[in-house]
């Protein structure tokens, strides 16, 4: 049983990484602006190589694997409209009379609600970490100061772009966008712990 589990785990991993590349593949013809682009979707180029060359000697769970690829397409379709040019953000928009595209606040609830099973995952299966009050403020803590991370290289692109980093940043003029985005990825952060760790310690207890 235990084989045939990972068998199937070893398909879908292959499944979704095709679906990445074809996505990029798609994503890359013609985009808004190439150096947005390339931009938002360079987290997709440094993940598959490390997630390819760890596969064998520390394959994730399928949960993981799955949200990670989730990760990918939304970071693949806000390159290619730029975020705040993605059609879906402009549909919200119009259904609840918002007055801005929020395309960028589904990435950085993202950026908190997957990084989050990650680090999680991460720490179970190295660390003496257990399920418990201590693990949910560390991966907390540590999606946090990944989401800061990212404001200071949007940081260091504005000053290197100057005007031309406006599409990357997708501040939309709300002066509070940072500190928004921090935010959000925090509440992302809370809500993937709160919902999904007893399933992912279901997977965690069939790998181990």
């Amino acid at each position: 049983m235990s084989n045939e589990l990972k068998t199937i785990s070893k398909r879908e991993t292959v499944a979704l990484l095709g679906v990445v590349l074809v996505s990029m593949i798609i994503s890359v013809i013609e985009p808004y602006e190439m150096g947005t682009w390339f931009l938002e979707v360079v987290p997709v180029f440094i993940g598959i190589p490390i997630l390819f060359f760890t596969f064998k000697r520390f394959p994730l769970t399928p949960l993981t694997y799955r949200l990670l690829t989730i990760h990918a397409l939304i970071l693949i379709l806000g390159g290619h409209y730029s975020y705040a040019r993605v059609p879906l953000g402009f549909w919200i928009q119009d259904l609840f009379d918002f007055s801005r595209n929020h395309y960028d606040r589904i990435g950085h609830l993202a950026q908190g609600f997957i990084p989050a099973i990650l680090a999680r995952e991460i720490l179970l299966r190295t660390s003496p970490l257990k399920p418990g009050k201590w693990l949910f403020v560390i991966v907390m803590s540590i999606v946090l100061a990944f989401s800061a991370f990212y404001e200071m290289i949007e940081w260091w692109a504005a000053i290197a772009g100057g005007d031309s980093a406006e599409s990357f940043l997708g501040t939309q003029g709300d002066i509070w966008d940072t500190q928004w985005d921090m935010f959000i990825a925090l509440l992302g952060a809370i809500t993937a712990q709160l919902v999904l760790s007893k399933k992912h310690d279901k997977e965690l207890n069939r790998i181990r």
